[in-house]
């Protein structure tokens, strides 16, 4: 694989705590500061974005085949999109990576090794920044907002008698693992309670950083364990494993 001379910046946080509001404010600031920048978002491959959401329609399928599709959508989008943005120097800010995976995959009873394993093929971010909230903070946010549904409550889990319920202790459980892995990865936290204009400039003080230091030292790991060997063919034996699944359901 060639050097990749861009940048990969990881944008981590619950659903509803702001992640995505963030990163389109932080695309044009990074243009004027002279970067050039793209972003890419969990579950929107072109190739696997349909087929995440008719799974999702049918409420029925478990931890396992989920992360299939996830797999594969990351893989998807690393060959597709990550990958040639970096080789062009690009700033790429991913809005969720495979931690999100890890957090959900872990609370719906998936073993974590396996999960790992599993996105053993991605790259390793050059910088993960965190939104960190509590589910007492971030539920008003949700009904002023989207409102609730039944992947991001937990539903399929059974946790609770309703909707509001399921979602207090899903979200309180998914967030605890989120912690655990900033803990574990190091990932720069910020509180996502305060205002969006502080987050905003939170945020581009910690990447401004970053990429000055950047410009005078070399990427320390280009790529994780693996990743050269499993491309090409990553998505396609990732898709055809979920879809053996998703049959067998």
């Amino acid at each position: 694989m060639s050097k990749l001379k861009g940048s990969l910046i990881v944008i981590e946080g619950t659903d509803g705590v702001g992640r995505s509001t963030q990163i389109e404010q932080l695309k044009p600031w990074l243009e004027v500061e002279g970067y050039g920048a793209v972003g890419t978002r969990w579950a929107r491959s072109g190739l696997l974005q349909e087929t995440i959401n008719e799974a999702k329609a049918g409420h029925r399928l478990n931890a396992a085949t989920f992360s299939l599709l996830y797999a594969a959508d990351l893989a998807d989008r690393l060959e597709n999109e990550i990958i040639p943005a970096l080789q062009a120097g690009l700033v790429v800010l991913a809005d969720r990576y495979m931690y999100t995976a890890f957090a959900r995959d872990k609370v719906m009873g998936a073993d974590p090794a396996w999960s790992r394993a599993l996105f053993g093929f991605a790259l390793v971010p050059d910088l993960v920044l965190y939104l960190k909230i509590g589910v007492d903070a971030l539920i008003p946010r949700v009904l002023e907002g989207k409102g609730m549904n039944y992947w991001e409550s937990g539903m399929q889990l059974a946790l609770g008698k309703d909707l509001f319920e399921s979602y207090r202790k899903y979200q309180r459980r998914l967030i605890h693992e989120l912690n655990s892995l900033a803990e574990e990865f190091k990932f720069i936290t910020l509180d996502a309670r305060r205002p969006p204009d502080v987050i905003q400039g939170h945020l581009r003080e910690h990447i401004g950083r970053f990429l000055r230091g950047r410009k005078t030292s070399q990427r320390s790991q280009p790529v994780s364990i693996g990743y050269a060997q499993a491309v090409p063919g990553t998505v396609e034996e990732t898709l055809a494993a979920a879809s053996s699944r998703a049959l067998s359901e």
